[in-house]
């Protein structure tokens, strides 16, 4: 897995989530807490979820083959999307279903200061793992971008799963010591209850942002539209193009992007020429976008009468993004 893969803070997720499942199940086993059970499993499913991350980094380090000449890169995408689901069906549905359950059939907690220490414990592990992520996606994040927009538009998906299960984890845990305080200050287990679906319901709701995120970067995604602009900088950086005809980018894997274009050249120019040329522009674009490892240029004859429209042009240089 590569640096911007954030291998530093899933192990320390894996870690803390490990840990935190543990003490989570004990403190469940012995108050009866719907809170701490629904927290357990939500820890149960975030280091499951750290394991599939890691798998899908190792995995995408497998040499292309024919079968799959481009190689295997979106393995990282495909157990990224998994995570998803299993934060959505493990985590949230399960929450819910224990919140209902909780519901009809309440009963009173047992040795309730066991499941505070614990939640109290859970939300210092839990903000040093969510400390560790931050200050990975920093070495990667865009100086000046949002947090929002980090999430929404990072190619590497480790990073912005690790970040929301982190953020979905405190908040978790601070919605379930509000049940468990509630319920031990009210003698009222209904909001313990309460706790356990505002728990499910989180997880749900960031579990639906991940698979949508996920679900662009399966399907495909083209290069920012900085990285497109250096792309096109560097093509027209030198006088070998007259024009190009159009241009396109996609991601092969967070590391990999494949830029394919048609590129305009002199009509009188040999062949020999625009050849080195391409050699000369290829060198360009790996130093102005390193991501951009495979690159097929197809040379063409430019005619100035065949120029697009300007609204066409700008389609077809911007069709990519």
């Amino acid at each position: 897995m590569s640096a911007s893969g954030g291998g530093k803070a899933i192990l320390a997720a894996f870690l803390a989530n490990m840990g935190i499942a543990l003490a989570k199940f004990i403190a469940w086993f012995l108050s009866g807490s719907a809170s701490m059970l629904a927290e357990a499993i939500h820890s149960v499913a975030d280091s499951g979820n750290q394991l599939l991350l890691m798998l899908g980094g190792r995995q995408a380090k497998k040499k292309a083959d024919r079968e799959h000449p481009f190689g295997y890169g979106r393995e990282r995408y495909v157990y990224a999307f998994v995570v998803s689901i299993i934060l959505f069906s493990v985590g949230g549905l399960f929450s819910i279903y224990e919140g209902i359950d909780k519901l009809t059939h309440p009963h009173e907690l047992e040795n309730a200061w066991i499941p505070i220490t614990v939640l109290v414990v859970a939300i210092v592990l839990e903000s040093f793992s969510l400390r560790t992520a931050v200050k990975e996606s920093n070495h990667v994040r865009a100086k000046g971008q949002s947090w929002v927009s980090f999430v929404r538009h990072a190619k590497a998906p480790e990073l912005p799963v690790v970040l929301l299960e982190d953020i979905a984890a405190l908040t978790g845990l601070v919605f379930a010591l509000f049940g468990v305080g509630l319920t031990v200050i009210t003698h009222n287990s209904v909001f313990d209850a309460i706790g356990t679906l505002m728990i499910g319901t989180l997880l749900i709701l960031v579990a639906i942002t991940l698979g949508i995120e996920t679900k662009s970067l399966l399907v495909g995604e083209g290069a920012t539209d900085a990285d497109h602009d250096r792309i096109v900088d560097a093509i027209n950086d030198g006088p070998e193009v007259e024009k190009i005809i159009h241009i396109k980018t996609l991601y092969l894997g967070p590391d990999e992007l494949l830029v394919a274009a048609k590129l305009g050249f002199a009509s009188d120019a040999p062949l020999a020429h625009v050849a080195s040329d391409i050699d000369r522009i290829e060198a360009r674009v790996r130093k102005a976008v390193p991501t951009a490892r495979i690159i097929y240029f197809e040379p063409d004859i430019y005619r100035p009468g065949d120029d697009p429209t300007p609204s066409t042009a700008e389609f077809v240089i911007k069709s990519a993004d």
